[in-house]
């Protein structure tokens, strides 16, 4: 028995946020905080304006840069503005004092707002979320690694290799490209969805996580033929502008190998036969992408896989590509698969996923699993 899966769309960006490598020594956001750090950093800004007024030609208008970039991110908008504005009174109070030619005093002067102006901007996009500080990268983080759990198989059975591949476009942190997993019937099925929502990275991060969620949650829960039709029924409750998706949802008995695949507007599933040596395009239960109108049905392809026989769901974003027919994608990427599939040792996912015909400029997802 052998699971794998790659979720180096969300791996190789797994560095650890700021406030996690501080060890949480960040203090807790809330208003008696913001008022703290305002006053604090209130009577820092005047101390540095004294000593630049003082000391002109010791202390220049650049050392109350820090405290501006520290400031930024830790203080409400609201806040912000205000002490910016104690600075911006300090800073200009201090011109008449300070030494040098003037074009260098403007200058630096005028950086200084500059920097003021930026991190008011950067502050303001914060505001969105009602996150300060590092608070919105710990957000973006905990996203990341949801969806990576869910991509996640579980263990098999003897006699059953699974893996999985998920990897995003231009190597973005976020794939509108997801799968989920689960093992049902007391372990004697596997339940596999995967999605593709409409958008790309960051874009559809929120939307699959959100989806990845909900279907998880149904596996299981319904029977393999309602799976689509209550993904659907959700998907247009929500009321996305851009809310579509497409999806292939496979149910896999473990112990006879007979399987059942059910389609919303995705690329067609395929069959590895261990016999023939080639590869089968399965065509049938094919049904609209979810999201569009409520009361659809899908319709479902049944098989079985043999000893050695394999099974692979795969995203648009393997075969397709602008300027290319799809054809000639799904031959390269059977190409790949097959090629794997005959040395054995290597991985089918990984094969497929770095042949994929859109390159880098897609999401890409592949689930194969074989028999024996």
């Amino acid at each position: 028995m052998l699971v794998a899966t790659d979720v180096s769309v969300l791996a190789r960006k797994a560095p650890a946020s700021l406030t996690r490598r501080l060890g949480g020594t960040v203090p807790a956001a809330g208003p008696r905080r913001d008022r703290v750090v305002f006053v604090v950093l209130a009577l820092i800004a005047l101390a540095f304006v004294l000593l630049i007024m003082g000391w002109p030609t010791r202390v220049p208008v650049v050392t109350l840069a820090p405290l501006v970039l520290l400031s930024g991110l830790y203080l409400p908008h609201r806040h912000l503005v205000g002490l910016y504005i104690l600075i911006g009174i300090g800073v200009a109070a201090t011109i008449p004092r300070l030494s040098g030619t003037a074009m260098a005093e403007t200058l630096m002067v005028s950086a200084m707002f500059a920097l003021m102006a930026m991190m008011v901007i950067v502050a303001s996009s914060r505001v969105r979320v009602g996150s300060t500080g590092f608070h919105g990268e710990n957000l973006f983080v905990e996203l990341r690694d949801r969806i990576a759990r869910s991509a996640r198989l579980p263990g098999l059975p003897d006699g059953w290799t699974a893996e999985s591949a998920v990897r995003s476009a231009n190597g973005e942190g976020f794939s509108g490209d997801f799968m989920v997993a689960e093992l049902t019937h007391n372990g004697r099925h596997l339940e596999v969805a995967l999605v593709d929502v409409s958008g790309k990275g960051k874009e559809a991060g929120t939307r699959s996580l959100l989806l990845s969620g909900a279907l998880g949650a149904l596996l299981g829960s319904l029977t393999p033929g309602a799976f689509l039709c209550e993904a659907n029924r959700y998907l247009v409750r929500q009321g996305w502008e851009e809310g579509f998706a497409t999806a292939v949802h496979v149910d896999i008995n473990l112990d006879t190998g007979d399987f059942t695949v059910g389609n919303a507007g995705h690329p067609a599933p395929v069959r590895f036969s261990y016999g023939t040596g080639t590869w089968e395009i399965l065509e049938g239960g094919r049904g609209p992408v979810l999201g569009i109108m409520q009361g659809v049905s899908f319709a479902r392809t049944e098989g079985t896989l043999g000893m050695g026989d394999a099974l692979m769901i795969y995203s648009d974003g393997i075969i397709e590509s602008r300027g290319h027919d799809l054809t000639e994608g799904t031959d390269r990427m059977l190409g790949a698969a097959s090629e794997a599939m005959i040395r054995r040792g290597d991985s089918v996912a990984d094969a497929v996923v770095s042949q994929a015909r859109s390159g880098e400029a897609d999401d890409r997802a592949v689930f194969v699993i074989v028999r024996g």
